[in-house]
């Protein structure tokens, strides 16, 4: 994903707050649908819509023929991952609450740490950095604080919530690796325009089959609710999305989960507003560990990207790799390491 802002840049906190506030809504929207239709069906007409969304973006490149090469093909292992991910994302608030299940989403920042490190080695630098692991601490420890503290009851159906809440999140982390992986130098909205279109694919057609009365279910909703299907798809998946691409692009796939780790702390105090599903004393005092954790990891990104050493560091691992592997699609040197080769 090209982009001519420095990473790090305010563009970049912009793009993942954006993000941030997005996502944590999510869970609030599938709560709410949960009485009126099933999960394969809810599933099935929000990427629908959102794909129709970005549909244009890919019909003006087809007519113009400057859709990026091999971008139907780099698409498909991202999108694959996306699509298992969002089957058991959508089906957890069926079976416990949507803060409690967004709080398990989150176990997202393990796989996303172990395959950021593995494949970017600008990634890498931050294992150096003292703020990035007190700050991963915060978040792991937060995050399985709250998970330890909820009153939820687990057995019957909670385990099957909380089997597929925990799945989603790995399957999340290794989504976030793949789209910066795969789609590098290539546009967010482009990338996420034909990830978007092969992900409703995959959810269309099992909501077809497996979903109440085929996915017409929702002929039965009213139009407050048809509206918050529509507004599920826009924030949640249409510009939730793009903004967490262009995120990934500026400050990196490790720290960016890191931000994200906030949201379901968000979307439990918008279940307790609307829902009544109450956090534990516990939980709140985990998800205070969890924000400042966040906030840390933040901090390291930041400091990496002013250091011109840091900088000097990445470039020559990137050299490295690409001397090991070099068919690789490696990202554009952003501006900010270039000028401080340059000056060194």
């Amino acid at each position: 994903m090209t982009t001519s802002v420095r990473p790090g840049s305010p563009f970049g906190v912009f793009c993942i707050l954006g993000t941030l506030i997005g996502w944590a809504s999510v869970f609030l929207f599938l709560k709410f649908f949960t009485n009126q239709i099933d999960a394969w069906t809810a599933n099935g007409w929000r990427y629908g819509l959102s794909a129709l969304l970005w549909l244009p973006v890919l019909l003006v490149g087809l007519a113009r023929n400057n859709l990026p090469a091999g971008i139907w093909k780099l698409a498909f292992v991202p999108a694959a991952i996306n699509c298992v991910a969002q089957v058991m994302y959508a089906m957890a608030p069926y079976y416990i609450g949507a803060g409690f299940a967004a709080f398990l989403v989150r176990v997202s920042v393990v796989s996303s740490m172990c395959g950021a490190f593995l494949l970017f080695s600008d990634e890498r630098i931050l294992f150096r950095s003292v703020k990035f692991w007190i700050g991963l601490a915060a978040v792991v420890l937060g995050s399985c604080g709250t998970i330890y503290y909820s009153n939820a009851s687990f057995h019957g159906g909670a385990v099957i919530g909380i089997v597929c809440g925990a799945a989603s999140g790995l399957l999340y982390g290794f989504y976030s690796v793949s789209v910066r992986y795969y789609m590098r130098g290539i546009p967010s909205l482009t990338a996420f325009a034909v990830i978007c279109l092969y992900t409703a694919a995959g959810l269309v057609v099992p909501m077809v089959i497996f979903g109440k009365e085929h996915g017409l279910a929702v002929r039965h909703l009213s139009g407050f609710s048809w509206t918050m299907l529509g507004l599920s798809a826009f924030v949640g998946i249409a510009m939730g999305h793009v903004l967490y691409y262009a995120a990934i692009a500026r400050l990196g796939v490790a720290v960016s989960n890191g931000i994200l780790q906030v949201a379901p702390f968000l979307t439990a105090v918008g279940s307790l507003l609307i829902f009544d599903e109450r956090l534990t004393v516990g939980q709140w005092i985990c998800g205070a560990v969890l924000f400042v954790g966040a906030v840390l990891l933040l901090a390291a990104e930041q400091a990496r990207h002013r250091n011109p050493t840091t900088d000097k560091e990445a470039m020559a691992l990137a050299i490295d790799v690409e001397r090991t592997a070099p068919n690789a699609r490696l990202a554009p040197i952003p501006v900010s390491v270039a000028s401080n080769l340059r000056d060194a």
